[in-house]
């Protein structure tokens, strides 16, 4: 079935997801200037009986702030379920985080907040389904950087109202200075603090910044979120004892440790994502049950055990068996992850990840990019080790970071014994999203159509690749299929929700391989 917004939704009469009085309430709400809930509200993680629920106080006096919160199975709130209490303060930067739990599995619920005299607008969330599963929807965007634009992408998720979760694959904000990745100045859209952001306090801010948008703030009180990050939440090209600007040689912005301490605390603080206190705050790898219908695996490709980047013509590091992604423990975990769901006949197996995993070269060639899991190979081999021993039949890889839309299948050789008609060889299908703002120049120019062909030419598992558009991409799941869904903003530039869709690709149940789509799911 095709989206359905808020506007269509409203000329149907349907009351499908929630309710009309919600939908109509949302422009509403935005235009009301809250001064103890100036960043909204936002939900995330959601699991078959509980979800986070967030937000943040703006004081109006130092100290100890109490603040009540309400989940209910109406908009109005009138018929609510399940209440409380929480206590924050200067010590979390005054947001504050519940895991609303007893919940009943894949049920729309509505939730606020109230403190100092003050209530938050009401948000919107949804837990996750449990047993037989028809359908499952999600949106899928990666690369937020606010002084290239508007984010129009997230305006749109915000109108949708066919979405189970959004997932956000990494670089929800940039840690740059105004000029260094993108000018605010034209748009009102300066990164403050204006500068670039180590210290705890300045990530703290620049989250802060990010959650005061109106779009954000729309796609966070319509959707639950499930996200991870990338290297931009910490600074660019980290791993997982350094990152650009930090190796052991030069130490050009400060002691890598501290401000990765710093990055990771103000994320957790400022992110709907659920801490665990029995495990290592950098330990982001987590899965999420879709009933039997899909498992989704959120993978961290960036911190918590990447070996430092090698340079792409460094065949013998590229190769090498002993370097690692993910890191043993998370290869263990996923090697785990894999055999359950396979054990559990789950239709779908999804991993949320951030660098591209399809090969782009073959094996003794210079990598296509060594910053993805082309300058990793081995530690890619693994993974398809893993693939193949469970039998996993339908294999998912959805991938942000390169500003750009892809379109794979997943062989562990493109180059032999693979057949691009059939998808003979194929074991998995992979789909990069491009950004919601961040830049690319791919396609663009008069040697564009060239570039993108070139692309094609030289990678027969490629089914699509286009860099000129910003925007996301939708993920519809059944029994039988699964189509992805690349749709394009017409601007960044000024705030709108104009968006056309641009391509769509179907992967049978057992193949394996994508087709193409000529309308949205």
């Amino acid at each position: 079935m095709r989206h359905i917004s808020r506007r269509g939704f409203i000329a149907s009469g349907s009351a499908a997801l929630g309710g009309l009085p919600f939908v109509r309430s949302l422009d509403a709400l935005a235009q009301v200037a809250n001064p103890v809930f100036r960043h909204g509200v936002a939900s995330g993680d959601p699991l078959a009986d509980r979800v986070i629920i967030w937000t943040r106080v703006t004081p109006r006096a130092s100290g100890a702030q109490t603040v009540a919160w309400q989940v209910a199975r109406d908009e109005k709130m009138s018929q609510v379920i399940a209440k409380g209490v929480a206590q924050t303060g200067a010590a979390r930067d005054f947001t504050v985080k519940v895991d609303a739990g007893r919940l009943e599995p894949g049920t729309t619920y509505y939730y606020r907040f109230e403190s100092n005299g003050e209530r938050s607008v009401v948000g919107r969330t949804r837990t996750l389904p449990r047993q037989d599963v028809a359908r499952v929807r999600l949106g899928v965007v990666s690369c937020s950087n606010l002084p290239q634009g508007f984010f129009n992408a997230y305006a749109c998720l915000a109108n949708r109202l066919d979405l189970d979760a959004i997932l956000h694959l990494g670089d929800y904000l940039y840690e740059y200075a105004n000029q260094q990745y993108g000018d605010g100045s034209r748009f009102g859209r300066v990164p403050s603090p204006n500068k670039e952001m180590v210290t705890l306090q300045e990530y703290r801010e620049r989250h802060a910044q990010y959650k005061a948008d109106p779009d954000s703030q729309a796609i966070h009180r319509q959707h639950p979120f499930i996200v991870v990050w990338d290297d931009h939440e910490f600074t660019n090209n980290a791993w997982k004892e350094g990152a650009q600007n930090h190796n052991n040689d030069g130490q050009v912005e400060g002691e890598w440790a501290a401000r990765r301490k710093a990055a990771l605390q103000a994320y957790y603080e400022w992110m709907p994502i659920r801490e665990d206190a029995q495990t290592r705050e950098e330990k982001i790898y987590r899965s999420f049950r879709f009933g039997n219908l899909a498992t989704l695996m959120m993978l961290d490709t960036r911190l918590i055990g990447r070996d430092e980047q090698t340079t792409a013509d460094n065949s013998a590091a590229v190769e090498s068996p002993s370097r690692h992604l993910l890191g043993p423990e998370q290869e263990q975990w996923l090697a785990e992850q894999i055999v359950t769901s396979a054990r559990d006949n789950s239709t779908w197996t999804l991993f949320g990840q951030q660098v591209i995993f399809a090969p782009q070269t073959p094996t003794g060639r210079r990598a296509g990019n060594a910053d993805a899991w082309d300058g990793y190979r081995g530690a890619r081999g693994r993974v398809f080790d893993m693939i193949e021993r469970a039998k996993i039949r339908n294999l998912a890889v959805l991938t942000g970071d390169v500003h750009s839309s892809w379109a794979f299948d997943l062989p562990r050789d493109p180059f032999g014994g693979y057949d691009k008609a059939t998808g003979k060889g194929s074991l998995g299908v992979e789909f990069a999203g491009t950004s919601v703002s961040s830049p690319s120049n791919l396609g663009r120019g008069p040697e564009g159509p060239k570039q993108l062909a070139d692309l094609m030419a030289a990678r027969p598992h490629l089914h699509y690749v286009d860099g000129r558009y910003r925007g996301y991409f939708t993920l519809d799941l059944t029994r039988e299929r699964l189509q992805a869904d690349y749709y394009a903003v017409n601007t960044i530039e000024e705030r709108s929700t104009q968006e056309r869709f641009e391509r769509g690709f179907i992967t049978e149940s057992g193949r394996n391989h994508l087709i193409s789509a000529s309308s949205p799911a």
